[in-house]
This record gives C-alpha cells, sequence and structure tokens, in this order.
C-alpha cells in the first residue's frame, strides 16, 4: 500500500508537532521561557509580551511576540512547535478587532496597552 505525498507529509508533520501547547490568539499577553544557548551551556530567559501576529500553516506556523524592554520595543519570531520554546503561559486574554496588531508599534505608554477580555476569565 502506497502512500500520496500528502499522507506522507501529514505523518512527518504529527511526528514533529506540539501538542502541550495552550490556545492563544492575536491580542493575548504570553509568559515564554526560551533555551538561549551560551558558551557550553543552556540557560532558560523569560520572554513576556503581546502576540501581534499569528499564522497557522502546520508546521510553518509563527507568532510575533513584542515587548518594550528600557523603552526600546523588541520583537521576536517564533515557530509555533519550535523546540527553543521551554514554557509558554498565556497571561491575559486581549480583545482586539483585528487580526494583525503592527499600530501598537506607534503607541507609547499606556496607549501601547491592549483591553483585557473579561469574558475570558
Amino acid at each position: 500500500m502506497a502512500l500520496s505525498a500528502q499522507e506522507k507529509i501529514k505523518l512527518m508533520e504529527e511526528k514533529y508537532a506540539r501538542k502541550e501547547l495552550p490556545e492563544f490568539n492575536v491580542g493575548d499577553t504570553v509568559a515564554m521561557r526560551i533555551k538561549v544557548a551560551e558558551a557550553d551551556k543552556v540557560r532558560l530567559h523569560p520572554f513576556e509580551g503581546t502576540v501581534i501576529k499569528k499564522t497557522s500553516r502546520g508546521l510553518k506556523g509563527t507568532f510575533t511576540v513584542r515587548k518594550v524592554s528600557f523603552g526600546e520595543g523588541v520583537e521576536r519570531v517564533f515557530p509555533l512547535h519550535s523546540p527553543v520554546i521551554e514554557s509558554l503561559k498565556v497571561v491575559s486574554k486581549g480583545k482586539v478587532n483585528r487580526a494583525k496588531l503592527y499600530y501598537l508599534r506607534k503607541m507609547v505608554g499606556k496607549q501601547s496597552k491592549v483591553k483585557q477580555d473579561q469574558a475570558a476569565q
């Protein structure tokens, strides 16, 4: 019984997909622990910010997290199923009407906050 190309791809994706990731969306604040290689050891680095973009394409899915650190905006793009992510926890659900929150890049201070979704809590 020969497998089609789509079936082979699906089997490969199931092998590498992460199942323990929580449900999160654009506008949510997430707290992550990321593995960072330093010289001969690997340490865990905390990263907490707002999800401003999310693409879901199986194993190729990514999400972008933005935080302000020392007055400077920092954005990082993470693959959804990356082994670099040690843990991911949703701190708060955001209430937004857009799929991409690029407008947060121009906001400063309290303006850059996303309203919390009271129904989700």
